[in-house]
């Protein structure tokens, strides 16, 4: 990989998180030219796949092999240039010094422009915010000169925080809103390959269309803002640096 290229780097807690919530970015951005890169660190195997273990004679690898397979088809239809599966083990993730490591190791090969993960709190789902603190600690390991002396050290990425589930629980307050309608098909094509969560497929559809109202109205609203029929949210952790507003 060139150093010039655009990169991003998305870390999920389960297979699934990063087709919902930020399935829109990842299309747009592969379209505009970055290599996006999708970190799993589970499958989601135990606590999101009620509807594969609710069939007759369902075992754990049949399972994983039915998650690994939906987020690979969720992946090609959104341009992912790299889907890493850890298959750390859901509800509760099970990670330690190794994943870090590992991680740490992914985020300098792609030395992202920018990342992303959940929510800081949410208190339905620990895997999720346990996630964003791991991908913080991690991205602290990374810039970190006496780690690994001798590599390229990571630069100072954008964490952006994706929308969480029940968003009015969590604490989440956006700071960024993304119009998604130039690849809305292919977020949709994304979000229809979970098949082991269909319930979410109209909810998430719904989402993009109320955060594309809340972009319009931030673009200018009535007196000249942009039209926008489907957008994503997301809220940033670091301050942004510029030379003008």
């Amino acid at each position: 990989m060139s150093d010039t290229k655009k990169t991003a780097l998305i870390i999920s807690a389960h297979a699934a998180d990063f087709v919902w919530r930020c399935g829109g970015a990842i299309a747009l951005h592969a379209s505009l030219g970055y290599n996006v890169t999708v970190a799993c660190l589970s499958f989601g195997e135990r606590g999101e796949s009620a509807k594969l273990w609710k069939q007759e004679g369902m075992t754990m690898d049949r399972v994983k092999d039915a998650r690994r397979k939906e987020a690979e088809s969720a992946a090609e239809a959104l341009g992912v240039h790299d889907l890493i599966c850890l298959d750390r083990g859901d509800y509760p993730l099970d990670l330690g010094p190794e994943t870090r490591s590992q991680v740490v190791d992914i985020l300098r090969k792609v030395q992202p422009s920018f990342m992303m993960s959940h929510s800081k709190w949410d208190p339905y789902n620990t895997d999720h915010m346990y996630t964003t603190q791991f991908a913080l600690e991690c991205r602290m390991v990374a810039q970190a000169w006496g780690h690994n002396p001798g590599e390229k050290v990571l630069g100072a990425p954008q964490l952006y925080l994706f929308e969480p589930h029940q968003t009015e629980q969590m604490g989440w307050k956006p700071d960024t809103f993304l119009d998604i309608t130039p690849v809305w098909d292919k977020k949709r094509a994304a979000i229809e390959c979970m098949q082991g969560q269909e319930h979410l497929w109209d909810f998430y559809t719904r989402v993009a269309q109320n955060r594309a109202n809340h972009f319009k109205r931030n673009s200018g609203g009535q007196s000249g803002g942009r039209d926008c029929k489907y957008a994503e949210g997301f809220e940033s952790i670091f301050p942004r640096t510029v030379d003008e507003l």
